[in-house]
């Protein structure tokens, strides 16, 4: 099963935005979608979630999205957007509650499972606004877990979308999240993520889709996509891959397992 974005195009205001974008994204792979900051990333994200109108087609499983039911999206997709902001003192459990409602429905046990997997053992007592921006990021994403907790189910792959879900965390919690996000497809679900750390990005995902000035680039594997040239167009800048910097010091993971 595949998450299909076709010919989307978008505007906000007179300003073209987006212009043609097509992308594939299939079910059993994480598909990040990286480039400079004013490419088109999150706004295609919006799209794909469907909270943004666009020209064109996003289907889900060959299914139309904009045919699709909200409740019956909420149970297909959960969704991480780059912030969210709670003006209430929300406890960390009713926040990842929020996720079992969107579901219809009462699975308590999926919250205690859902903060561990996020790192977070214990914090369900714990006042949501008392909390790191970094924690605070991690108890959204156990939010979308928990709606989405069986990567399939009767009905076929579910989907994590994810919007810079690392932005505000350290290395050790950056490699977590994205652990959680290769379990979840490798278990068969769907992952698409927006992305910054091209580093982090190549260890861990399967398909990457390269935008610059609302356009894709390219889209491949992290060898065919990640060169030198495609990164020197994208980012403006001259880039070089796999090449140590003049300091002679580069802090990068080595193991994604």
């Amino acid at each position: 099963m595949s998450l299909l974005a076709t010919d989307i195009s978008v505007s906000l205001g007179r300003k073209p935005v987006l212009h043609g974008v097509s992308i594939r994204a299939r079910a059993g792979a994480i598909t990040a979608i990286v480039g400079p900051n004013g490419s088109g990333k999150t706004t295609l994200m919006r799209c794909l979630t469907g909270e943004l109108a666009c020209a064109g087609r996003i289907t889900l499983g060959g299914r139309d999205l904009a045919a699709m039911p909200p409740q019956e999206q909420a149970r297909r997709r959960g969704v991480l957007p780059q912030s969210a902001a709670l003006s209430f003192p929300f406890t960390v459990a009713e926040v990842v509650r929020i996720g079992l409602e969107a579901r219809g429905e009462r699975a308590e046990a999926v919250v205690p499972p859902a903060l561990a997997a996020v790192d977070l053992p214990g914090f369900s007592g714990r006042l949501y606004q008392e909390l790191s921006g970094g924690e605070q990021q991690r108890v959204q994403l156990a939010r979308v877990l928990a709606q989405v907790w069986q990567p399939v189910d009767g009905d076929g792959p579910r989907w994590l979308l994810l919007d810079e879900p690392v932005s505000s965390l350290d290395i050790a919690h950056q490699l977590t999240v994205m652990r959680l996000a290769a379990g979840y497809a490798r278990a068969g679900g769907g992952v698409v993520a927006v992305m910054h750390d091209l580093n982090l990005t190549a260890l861990f995902a399967q398909s990457l889709v390269l935008m610059s000035a609302g356009r894709v680039l390219c889209q491949g594997g992290p060898a065919e996509v990640l060169t030198d040239d495609n990164l020197s167009l994208a980012y403006g800048c001259r880039l070089r891959v796999n090449t140590v910097p003049e300091s002679g010091i580069w802090v990068l993971p080595h193991a994604a397992a």
